[in-house]
């Protein structure tokens, strides 16, 4: 995955150093203004964007990083925003910055600009050839944006399989939330540019809509930032942390996503292994035991599969909204469609197996919730690839002899429950 800059303001690298201490009461100036190194005078900082001091008034609050650190400015001069430390911290390069006056967010210093920049477009052709599997847009505002980046992949490269997500990180991005997700094809939730433009107390909630809403469309879903923040310079977790890796969990989101943490923090394999084992425990705890497949939404709510007759969804439906099996694994055989979305979008408690002949399309899956994808060529003899996956499976342990296997197959557009021999 790789995602775009987009229409964010940011401090510049700071000349290379790695951080700068802010101290309460100091005075710090911010300014569109370039210098050669040796010239940048004393705590002076630039920004991204020759805009920045336009709209910005004499008492607003410059709120860096999503609240790490505050300051008050005090006096403008041309492209100087002249500041007053309040909130003391440690200044990281490439930090986002963000305005409030009168406790609401100042967002016409960044309304000009696009959602996807000259240099952004660049990325996504280096994306494009490199062959990513995902390119995820930063600050998306509407469903257009996504659908001009979907028409300009296919241009490019016909045939692509690179997927869009949406960065759900701006007020504009809540305003069009279901549009922007139905346009998509999965969506991340960034928490931490998201808390610096909208009351902090609101973003739990937001979180769970988003969730939600992604799972009623079928889209996978990020939750990203600020999970693990305390371990960019502590070899621990906070215990709120972890309660908060738990309630992301405990919500069914697709995937979790480190950011400061493992980019530049200083236990990043640490923060990694808490990351897995707090989920795998939630998991396994959560698990509802002899009861079968739990469903949250029923099937009929879902999508047809493509090219598929109307009458194996309603075996689909038959087979797993009675809850008449309690199933030790699923079987995915897929080539194309949406057979493995129909399946994980109502977060079973088995595992699902899926197998497919596409490399991209076994990477692609990966971030589906509770899907373990494999790269397999196979026949259109279900029995065959069944024998096949089934040593494969009972060679890493993920089944037994014994078990109860429902087989979903795209190839013959087929369901079975099949013993594991």
């Amino acid at each position: 995955m790789m995602d775009t800059e987009g229409s964010e303001i940011r401090m510049d690298d700071l000349n290379g150093t790695e951080s700068a201490k802010a101290e309460d009461g100091q005075i710090w100036t911010f300014t569109v203004r370039a210098f050669d190194p040796p010239l940048r005078p004393e705590r002076t900082v630039t920004a991204n964007y020759d805009c920045f001091a336009e709209d910005v008034k004499v008492g607003d609050e410059l709120i860096v990083d999503g609240g790490m650190m505050r300051f008050v400015v005090i006096e403008k001069i041309g492209p100087d925003v002249i500041c007053h430390c309040t909130d003391p911290g440690l200044l990281l390069p490439r930090a986002n910055l963000t305005f409030w006056r009168d406790e609401s967010l100042v967002r016409e210093r960044n309304a000009m600009l696009p959602i996807i920049f000259s240099k952004d477009w660049l990325d996504i052709d280096f994306g494009i050839e490199e062959g990513v599997d995902f390119i995820a847009v930063s600050f998306v505002k509407s469903a257009e944006v996504i659908k001009t980046l979907k028409s300009y992949i296919t241009a490019q490269s016909p045939g692509s399989q690179t997927a869009v997500v949406a960065k759900i990180e701006s007020i504009g991005s809540l305003k069009n939330l279901k549009e922007i997700i139905q346009a998509s094809d999965g969506a991340m939730l960034g928490r931490g540019d998201l808390g610096a433009q909208i009351p902090l107390e609101q973003v739990p909630s937001v979180q769970q809509e988003v969730v939600r809403l992604c799972r009623k469309l079928n889209k996978p879903v990020i939750i990203a930032s600020q999970l693990l923040e305390s371990m960019i310079e502590h070899p621990i977790p906070t215990r709120a942390e972890v309660a908060d890796v738990s309630k992301a969990v405990a919500q069914q989101a697709d995937a979790l996503m480190l950011s400061s943490e493992s980019a530049m923090g200083q236990f990043p394999d640490k923060a990694l292994t808490v990351l897995t084992s707090v989920s795998l425990r939630l998991r396994t705890d959560s698990k509802r035991k002899n009861t079968g497949m739990q469903l949250t939404f029923p099937l009929f709510h879902l999508p047809r599969p493509l090219g598929s007759p109307r009458r194996y969804v309603i075996q689909l439906r038959e087979w797993v909204s009675a809850n008449k099996l309690k199933a030790d694994a699923i079987f995915v055989y897929r080539k194309t469609g949406q057979t493995t979305s129909l399946l994980y979008r109502n977060r079973p408690d088995c595992p699902i197996y899926a197998f497919t002949p596409s490399a991209s399309i076994r990477r692609s899956l990966i971030l589906q919730w509770g899907l373990i994808p494999f790269c397999l060529d196979f026949s259109d003899v279900v029995e065959s690839n069944l024998n096949r996956t089934f040593s494969l499976l009972k060679a890493r342990g993920m089944i037994k002899t014994g078990d109860l296997a429902i087989v979903v197959s795209d190839i013959k557009q087929s369901i079975q429950a099949i013993k594991v021999p």
